[in-house]
């Protein structure tokens, strides 16, 4: 610090201001966006699971899931879609609820992967994207 210059340092506990007021306004803009889609595509999901809907529930056998585990598994889902909007109000359910998210479709495409379903890994893929890049604006937001 040179004499005379104002101090720029952070204070202890402040966050620094890393973007400037209208990219933090955009990126806050597109979190919200991002997060209400992710939410109604992963509660699309989980609806679909719990009404056992051919196209969700058939792969689930092929790839050797049991069924007792389906209401669990899309009770996860909606879940994290709900926790995803409450984190709209509350920041650290989001990020909760993202990595729940994140963690849940990862370990789906371990499982398409382990029943050797190769061209079924976009799936899963689609809906771990989006959790990702959730996670991802959450945690920057």
């Amino acid at each position: 610090m040179i004499i005379g210059e104002p101090d720029r340092r952070v204070k202890a506990g402040a966050r620094p201001a890393s973007y400037p007021p209208d990219q933090r306004r955009m990126m806050s803009g597109a979190h919200v966006v991002v997060t209400v889609l992710t939410a109604a595509w992963v509660g699309f999901s989980a609806v679909s699971t719990y009404r056992r809907a051919r196209w969700v529930v058939e792969p689930f056998a092929d790839y050797g899931v049991p069924r007792s585990w389906w209401p669990w598994l899309a009770t996860a889902k909606a879940l994290g879609a709900a926790g995803l909007l409450a984190g709209l109000a509350l920041p650290i359910i989001g990020v909760i609820a993202a990595t729940g998210l994140v963690l849940y479709f990862a370990g789906a495409v371990v499982t398409v992967l382990r029943a050797r379903a190769f061209s079924h890994v976009p799936y899963p893929l689609l809906y771990l994207a989006p959790s990702i890049a959730a996670l991802t604006l959450g945690l920057t937001a």
